[in-house]
């Protein structure tokens, strides 16, 4: 039996704290330590320190992950229905709900561009998703 300070291998421990293990514990222990600290020294050796802030795109590849068969053809389904209901609209309704929710731009900008006062445009987005929704 050897005896191992709990201190040296796991960071939580505070204080030491002595234990008696066998042999093979011992080596195992001690053999995954060199490896961590070997580890983290051909990181800092070869620039391998990866940041989710990098702005390398390393964070999205891991949050996104690949849609099932299933979740696939829901979303074409919804889609579907989406444009089916955006097609029954007036064309002036179509356009503006269009420019507000799919092109980003803010009703005032809607306004100017069409030559109109912002609360015609409020009023005409309003009605347009109303009637989207029962269409939808």
């Amino acid at each position: 039996m050897t005896t191992i300070n709990l201190r040296d291998f796991f960071y939580w421990y505070k204080a030491d704290e002595f234990i008696e293990v066998t042999e093979e514990i011992a080596v195992e222990l001690r053999s995954d330590r060199d490896y961590e600290v070997n580890h983290w020294r051909r990181r800092k050796r070869n620039k391998a320190n990866y940041s989710l802030d990098a702005g390398d795109r390393i964070e999205n590849e891991i949050c996104e992950h690949e849609l099932s068969p299933e979740e696939c053809m829901t979303r074409m389904e919804q889609y579907q229905r989406l444009c089916c209901a955006l097609n029954h609209l007036s064309p002036a309704q179509g356009r503006r709900i269009d420019a507000c929710y799919l092109l980003g731009q803010s009703m005032t900008e809607i306004a100017q561009a069409e030559g109109l006062d912002e609360s015609s445009i409020r009023e005409s987005i309003r009605r347009g998703l109303e009637r989207m929704r029962k269409i939808f």
